[in-house]
């Protein structure tokens, strides 16, 4: 077996971190690393539904898993002029290490998801969950999600493996967030955080939560 078959073969069984060091150890690692294939199959198991309808990005998967798996400085965005019409929403959460849901969402449909009644529709998006799912408490629940343009296929990161650690029984929600990086031309919204919501039912047992809808909102 020769050296590339072996580095092929090697390759695949390692995380980004190990991957993204064999990429400066040789000319030949480094071009042997670069195969598109790997790092699709990372983004893969950090964020399953980005490969529900490839390609993407219109850059490499290698160049998506390197812009956010870790927290990058703070960087100017310029402020956004897009309809939901342009986009779609990547959703993916985790009970432990074990997927649970995981889909691509239609700006539209969770613009217009199911509503509650005094509730602002410039705000609130709620995606109902079909099928429901269970989750125990004892577990760690975890999200991901991502936004991707149709123009352009370019993709951000809203939320990234962000953990559900308040549990709210009164108002049947669990919630989960991260801080938003925005342009500091616009310091009026330098604060703000992207909340996601696991709306859930009651199914008589304290332990576990009944889940019917996602909920996101911005504030």
């Amino acid at each position: 077996m020769s050296c590339d078959e072996v580095l092929k073969a090697v390759f695949p069984l390692l995380d980004g971190t190990d991957l993204a060091s064999c990429m400066v150890v040789s000319k030949q690692w480094r071009e042997i690393a670069q195969d598109d294939y790997f790092w699709k199959c990372l983004c893969a198991k950090r964020w399953p539904s980005t490969c529900k309808r490839p390609p993407l990005p219109s850059v490499s998967y290698y160049k998506l898993f390197q812009t956010f798996y870790k927290r990058r400085h703070r960087r100017t965005l310029l402020p956004p002029r897009l309809s939901f019409d342009d986009l779609e929403f990547y959703i993916d959460i985790w009970s432990d290490e074990r997927l649970i849901f995981s889909e691509v969402v239609p700006g539209p449909v969770l613009q217009n998801g199911i509503r509650f009644p005094m509730e602002s529709p410039e705000y609130k998006m709620i995606l109902p969950v079909v099928p429901r799912f269970t989750v125990p408490l004892i577990q760690t629940v975890s999200v991901s999600v991502l936004v991707g343009r149709k123009d352009s296929k370019k993709v951000a990161c809203i939320i990234n493996k962000s953990i559900f650690d308040y549990i709210d029984r009164t108002a049947y929600r669990a919630l989960a967030f991260e801080y938003l990086d925005f342009s500091p031309e616009h310091p009026f919204v330098s604060g703000i955080r992207a909340w996601i919501s696991l709306l859930f039912m009651d199914d008589g047992d304290e332990g576990v939560i009944d889940v019917f809808g996602i909920e996101m909102d911005f504030g």
